[in-house]
């Protein structure tokens, strides 16, 4: 294990039925090639060593001996090698014949007999096997982790061994299965094993016989599955006799942490009798040269690749967002909202929640109240847009400036206007949200807040300005995934012109836009000119949030993640950003309204994120001082 990854393989060979020579030769061919790419435990299919489809045969002392024969010779092969297998075998013990699974250790073996046998249609093993004492449960370690191996049919019953095996602390699952062929049974398979690996906070890999399976009354495909705490890391086209292993790079450190976080986890061991041994920390030093080739490493774990996903993922986002909009108007019989409209995503993305919850509600449009507040550093693109926007959407317009009021106030508190410090700025900002709650008073509304999750780490609101508002829409949704929430109305818009709209607003630079603009009108405050990628923030706000990770590992990641877009001078040096801010602006989170939550990661103090509000961020910035680019 490196750097709390250990990394494990599904194969499936080729077989002959019944010929052990030659099955041993390719599950040892295989074996080599998964050596050489740093694998440490590899799995494979059930009975390969004899192949699965040997009928009566498997009481044949020639076979049984024969395998018997090819584990030791497998066993010795392993002697001095750093890869552990995970092989399937029939053993004659007790004076019966068990379906068994042998754990290969340097040239030592540990056998899991298995523990529920198939006596239904076209399988018919209490034929020939005893199925293994009740709760064989063991856990055994290899290269620091602990594992548990059940087998095929294992998984399918209503209280799979691998439950009680993640209780008693195992952390990566092995199933050897031989399962055949028939429409809709592999699609049943891959759910199974995600929804195993979620249910017991762990890895589960699985690997089937096919190639060379007996064919007489059923076909046998190789599916190769790794999947890691409900993802599915890894799959090989079953159909392709040559992808035939399948690696991936398990993540025990966030097991460990998940498992540590979730307390219900370890109360179900403690009620089921079991005792818990946990280790919070891996306390391993981060070899930074360590290549994950065997898991990617996304860059933007917030957004989903593939773009039917994302679709998904933006449609529950959007009803969640609605819904708890909705039933905030409804609890305290409001009709009517105020939001500031900027132009910007954020404001945007606020707005079209709104107008889809008024329709929702039956209620008329008219009674959002959009209003556009210029100041000083409002652009002409972002205030047409903001206006266009507003009239497509047929909600009240309203444009109130801010600059007269901004400038009063500057000659109140005796500020030099030419200064455009944090007082200039956030000046502006207290102004506007004085202005919306003042409106709301008046039109018997509430003011809806736009600001979003990345915004809220890293503090970059203006206190009791844009950081106030009574009730956060966007409180839940990280800056990565603002875009893409309003490409997703774009796409879904009433009219050409209103796409057009969006679509531009997606374009525009991030900006609060509280200084002037440039001599050519554009924006000349750039958010991410001042705190950093959101692209950077995002990542490592999702792996402090959801999995605790120190600064070391988080920069190891990012640096897979980020390779060839960022370079490591620059992930680090808005890592430390990262981490000074999401400490000292603690205080505003602290106070924030109500808003719904949408993901894994929020910060709401009321339940997600409770921190107080002076805690020191002095061990974490001392441990990103040590790191080098």
């Amino acid at each position: 294990m490196t750097n709390g990854f250990i990394r494990i393989a599904a194969a499936s060979p080729a077989v002959k039925v019944a010929d052990t020579e030659s099955n041993v030769a390719s599950i040892l061919q295989i074996a080599e090639k998964l050596e050489e790419q740093g694998v440490e435990i590899a799995v494979f299919p059930e009975l390969c060593v004899t192949a699965y489809t040997c009928g009566d045969l498997f009481h044949s002392s020639t076979l049984l001996d024969a395998a018997r024969a090819g584990v030791e010779r497998i066993a010795e092969w392993s002697a001095g090698k750093n890869i552990h297998l995970i092989i399937g075998a029939p053993m004659a013990m007790d004076g019966c014949v068990a379906n068994c699974a042998v754990l290969v250790r340097d040239g030592v073996t540990d056998i899991v007999v298995k523990t529920y046998l198939p006596n239904y249609n076209e399988f018919y093993e209490r034929r020939w096997f005893a199925p293994a004492p009740k709760n064989q449960t063991t856990v055994f370690e290899s290269h620091g982790v602990r594992i548990g191996i059940e087998i095929c049919e294992d998984l399918w019953v209503p209280a799979p061994p691998s439950s009680f095996m993640a209780l008693q602390g195992a952390e990566v699952i092995f199933n050897l299965s031989a399962s055949d062929d028939v429409i809709g049974k592999y699609a049943y398979t891959r759910e199974l094993v995600k929804q195993q690996s979620a249910r017991c906070l762990a890895a589960y890999a699985y690997a089937s016989s096919g190639v060379g399976e007996s064919s007489t009354d059923l076909v046998f495909s190789p599916k190769l599955l790794i999947a890691e705490n409900g993802t599915l890391l890894g799959a090989n086209d079953r159909w392709n006799e040559s992808d035939n292993t399948v690696v991936a790079d398990i993540d025990i450190e966030a097991i460990r942490r998940d498992r540590l976080h979730n307390t219900s986890f370890a109360e179900c061991a403690r009620i089921n009798g079991f005792e818990q041994k946990f280790t919070p920390s891996l306390q391993c030093d981060i070899d930074f040269g360590h290549t994950l080739a065997g898991r990617k490493i996304t860059p933007r774990p917030f957004v989903p690749a593939d773009d039917t996903l994302r679709d998904e993922r933006c449609t529950e986002i959007v009803n969640i967002q609605t819904s708890g909009l909705a039933t905030r108007l409804s609890a305290i019989h409001c009709s009517k909202l105020v939001v500031g409209i900027s132009g910007g995503l954020d404001s945007t993305l606020a707005l079209l929640v709104a107008v889809r919850t008024f329709d929702k509600l039956g209620l008329d449009r008219s009674g959002i109240i959009g209003i556009t507040m210029p100041g000083f550093g409002t652009t002409d693109r972002t205030y047409d847009n903001a206006m266009e926007l507003m009239r497509q959407l047929g909600v009240t317009i309203r444009e109130i400036s801010i600059a007269a009021a901004v400038t009063q106030h500057f000659a109140d508190i005796n500020h030099n206007p030419q200064l455009h410090d944090v007082t200039y700025e956030n000046s502006q900002a207290r102004e506007r949200t004085q202005i919306l709650m003042d409106v709301a008073n008046a039109e018997n509304a509430i003011v809806l807040g736009t600001g979003d999750l990345s915004e809220l780490a890293l503090g970059w609101a203006t206190y009791n300005g844009d950081h106030m508002s009574m009730y956060g829409v966007n409180a839940g949704v990280p800056k990565t995934l603002v875009r893409y929430l309003v490409h997703w109305f774009a796409v879904r818009a009433e009219s050409e012109k209103l796409k057009t709209t969006l679509l531009d607003i997606i374009d525009t630079p991030i900006s609060p836009e509280l200084i002037p603009a440039d001599a050519h009108g554009n924006i000349k405050q750039k958010t991410e000119d001042l705190v950093g990628p959101y692209d950077l923030h995002d990542f490592f706000l999702y792996n402090t949030l959801r999995y605790g990770f120190s600064p070391s590992r988080i920069y190891y990641l990012a640096r897979q993640a980020f390779a060839g877009e960022f370079d490591n001078a620059t992930i680090l040096k808005w890592l430390r950003v990262f981490f000074r801010r999401f400490f000292n602006q603690q205080f505003k989170r602290s106070c924030l309204p109500d808003g719904p939550k949408v993901g894994s990661v929020c910060l709401s103090p009321r339940g997600d994120w409770r921190m107080p509000s002076d805690a020191s961020s002095a061990i974490w910035l001392a441990e990103i001082d040590t790191l080098r680019p």
